[in-house]
């Protein structure tokens, strides 16, 4: 099965894993791969020491005398920017025939190695750490690792990632167990060897390992499984309850029922459950690396906060993976992506797993309209798409995502074609039922996007133009004005027609958001956003302020902490009291605030009272929400 997969993958010709040979040249992929499937290059990680932070690397390279370069991936797919952590490759060893061997980094391109090999050999034998922790990359702890192969590996300069063929093996620590979709797997002790696969396939197969763990079989379609493989720094957040188990089950056959079909031979969705190992989704085309708070499985307010986790990545598995922007399809790692159809990519997968976490019943399909009233206040309030339209976060994905700093809702971020990019396809989704009398919808598009037949993990590309004529397949309907105005304009307001023609009405009243309630609970901070324009910590550490609001009328700014309100010492119940007692007043709402060892009074001129998003019904209109949300799969 595995080299019929292989010689489909490479008979395909305009996808990613069929580039022709002009295509390859002219992407900087024009070099004959000496790594072949007959005589792959083979890497050994040792991962024991994965609990001080470290791992080694062990590689063995096909190679020919003379100048020889080898690279470190840099692009990495489904990070979508030149996020290889090259800092994290350190102790670089190359040697051949028992002699050490010079190298040279290239003095521009700074993930390049170069290396003259010397007459009569063939392979090189290159060692290197792998310094696995960061701040704000921490891949392992004391029980547990995430592997990302990326890290790993050293290749041939300017081949083709799916003509590169690699043998991988892994040494666990004493004890682990570990869950990947790497094919033909055979454990010797801690060793495990798997079955030689191109390298493109390895850097976007991800290995989990840790001491405490569950498999999970979800579902079985036609023979092809479907794991949920976990693995936790504490046993005890293993405990899942069997009811939210039941729920990521009715996940694989909602999936399948959204999209028609599936182009994956077994499914790993691969889950860190660590406080110390940061929240994080990447998609993979067979498994998914998800990490989340130890007690995500385990506490209700996580579910309802970010229950898309894995159904997110899960819904990848077709779009964005099988389903692909042609310009974000490279042949190695090392050409740049062109990130601007994101908004299709990205935005559209952030409704769909959405969409079906409510279906699967990880999250109620009831509580919808709530978290999409949180969806549409964020964008409606933010201040950058006055003058960035939405293409443009798209095009500056590669460094929006790594971009840090304040005032963030003036710059713009990556997550805004996420959480816009639901509204949009949510609002594709409600003309294509209000225009067909709810004989069609998105997920006829879905069939036709990335359904029938059944595949192996193959990709096939698209370009706006396509995705437009295959909508228009679905219904007739202006769809290039339609996005034109969306994304590729400057839009004063998110889409907003979903809401009216799916019979609902937003509104801001004084009862809490029960989504944005749960946020604040577990994030610790208090959502002042939509009154003050305050987002602050629960100690008064004052996180972003927006611009325009009452509070930055008043001069407030991020690095401030809030003290005191109205003379009292500053507790998070303090500054709601303020609100409600300035509703019957015209004084302002008095703030002491250091900042930098200073002391100031700042006066908010504030007397509307707390404000939370949320959605009501329009009397009279069908609710066209709770039949998206609904369970689609027969039971």
């Amino acid at each position: 099965m595995k080299r019929l997969l292989f010689s489909l993958c490479l008979a395909v010709g305009t996808v990613v894993c069929g580039a022709g040979i002009a295509r390859a040249a002219a992407n900087g992929a024009s070099a004959t791969s000496f790594a072949t499937q007959a005589n792959p290059m083979t890497l050994v990680l040792d991962a024991r020491p994965a609990p001080r932070g470290l791992m080694y690397a062990h590689l063995t390279i096909p190679v020919k005398p003379g100048p020889f370069t080898l690279v470190y991936p840099k692009w990495i797919p489904g990070e979508h920017g030149p996020t290889g952590p090259l800092s994290d490759l350190a102790g670089l060893k190359i040697s051949a025939g028992g002699r050490t061997l010079d190298w040279r980094r290239d003095k521009v391109d700074m993930y390049a190695f170069h290396v003259n090999v010397p007459a009569g050999i063939s392979t090189l034998d290159v060692d290197f750490d792998v310094l696995v922790n960061a701040p704000g990359d921490t891949m392992s702890t004391a029980d547990l690792a995430v592997i990302n192969w990326n890290r790993d590996v050293l290749y041939q300069a300017r081949t083709n990632s799916h003509q590169v063929f690699v043998k991988p093996s892994i040494i666990l620590p004493a004890g682990w167990s570990y869950g990947t979709a790497l094919p033909d797997a055979k454990q010797t002790g801690d060793r495990v060897d798997f079955g030689e696969v191109p390298l493109a396939m390895l850097v976007d197969s991800p290995l989990d390992c840790g001491r405490y763990y569950k498999h999970i079989l979800l579902g079985t379609n036609n023979g092809a499984d479907d794991y949920l493989d976990a693995f936790a720094d504490r046993p005890q957040d293993l405990d899942f309850k069997p009811k939210l188990l039941a729920a990521y089950k009715r996940m694989v056959p909602e999936a399948l029922a959204l999209y028609g079909s599936r182009h994956w031979t077994v499914y790993h969705s691969l889950l860190a459950l660590s406080n110390a190992i940061g929240f994080q989704g990447i998609e993979h085309h067979q498994s998914s690396d998800d990490r989340a708070p130890g007690d995500f499985m385990t506490n209700p307010t996580e579910q309802l906060v970010a229950g898309d986790l894995i159904t997110h990545e899960y819904s990848h598995s077709w779009n964005g993976k099988y389903r692909r922007p042609a310009d974000l399809t490279t042949p190695n790692f090392q050409v740049p992506m062109k990130t601007d159809l994101l908004w299709v990519y990205e935005g559209m997968n952030q409704y769909l797993g959405d969409l079906l976490s409510f279906r699967a019943g990880i999250r109620q399909p009831k509580e919808y309209p709530e978290y999409l009233a949180t969806l549409y206040a964020a964008m409606n309030t933010e201040p950058g798409r006055l003058t960035d339209p939405l293409i443009d976060t798209t095009t500056a994905a590669p460094y929006l995502y790594e971009a840090r700093g304040q005032y963030s809702s003036i710059r713009r971020t990556a997550g805004d074609f996420y959480t816009e990019g639901e509204l949009l396809w949510l609002d594709v989704d409600t003309i294509i039922r209000a225009k067909t009398g709810g004989k069609k919808s998105l997920d006829t598009f879905l069939h036709l996007y990335a359904g029938p037949p059944d595949t192996g993990p193959i990709t096939k590309t698209y370009t706006r133009a396509q995705i437009e004529a295959l909508l228009n397949d679905v219904v007739h309907y202006d769809w290039h004005a339609f996005f034109q105005r969306h994304v590729y304009e400057i839009a004063k307001h998110p889409p907003t027609g979903e809401l009216a023609r799916s019979g609902w009405k937003f509104v801001y009243t004084d009862k809490p958001n029960s989504f944005l309630t749960a946020e604040e609970s577990l994030r610790h901070g208090i959502d002042d956003w939509y009154s003050l324009g305050l987002q602050i910590g629960g100690n008064g550490a004052v996180y972003d302020v927006r611009e325009g609001s009452p509070a930055w009328k008043a001069g407030l700014a991020p690095g401030m902490t809030i003290t005191a309100v109205d003379g009292q010492s500053f507790e998070p119940g303090t500054l709601a009291y303020a609100m409600k007692t300035a509703q019957h007043s015209r004084a302002p709402i008095s703030l002491l605030v250091e900042q930098d060892k200073w002391y100031n009074a700042y006066q908010i001129d504030y007397h509307g009272g707390e404000r939370y998003p949320h959605l009501v019904r329009i009397a009279g209109k069908p609710d066209m929400l709770a039949k998206i949300m609904a369970p689609h799969a027969p039971k």
